[in-house]
């Protein structure tokens, strides 16, 4: 077959337009994975100043591991062996070791930390009693 130079000109202009539709097309696409991309120093780390003055205000878990916890009623019903986050950080418990003595015979229970009324001077769970946290789910470790 003979081609004519009008036609290889065609052929080769129409091959230029494809390829450079598909340049376009692929720059687009890397065009909007990049806007959407975190631009570095943009992404929050950390807590804001006005965060920061109400988390210092909170407490630290490392001075409530160990503590001893008190009902409304000023009796010692446990200490708090741990404290425990949920993945998605909605829910934080304490583990309160009831009972045992240096880790023998311990009934350990989660509490949500919203249950407590009072952290300082002390620990107060109203309502609570070594008989009813030993009547709780003993809690459990996951081990990972």
């Amino acid at each position: 077959m003979n081609y004519s130079l009008a036609h290889k000109l065609a052929v080769c202009a129409i091959g230029t337009l494809l390829f450079t539709g598909n340049a376009l097309a692929q720059q687009k696409d890397t065009a909007k994975e990049t806007a959407n991309a975190p631009v570095a120093g943009v992404v929050k780390l950390g807590v804001t100043v006005a965060e920061t003055e109400l988390v210092a205000a909170g407490y630290r878990a490392r001075k409530l591991i160990g503590a001893t916890v008190y009902n409304d009623q000023n009796e010692k019903v446990g200490k708090i062996e741990d404290m425990i986050i949920a993945p998605d950080g909605k829910l934080s418990v304490a583990v309160v070791d009831v009972g045992g003595f240096l880790g023998l015979g311990a009934h350990r229970v989660a509490i949500p930390v919203e249950q407590f009324t009072q952290i300082e001077p002390k620990i107060v769970l109203p309502g609570a009693s070594k008989q009813a946290l030993k009547g709780l789910p003993e809690f459990k470790y996951v081990k990972s």
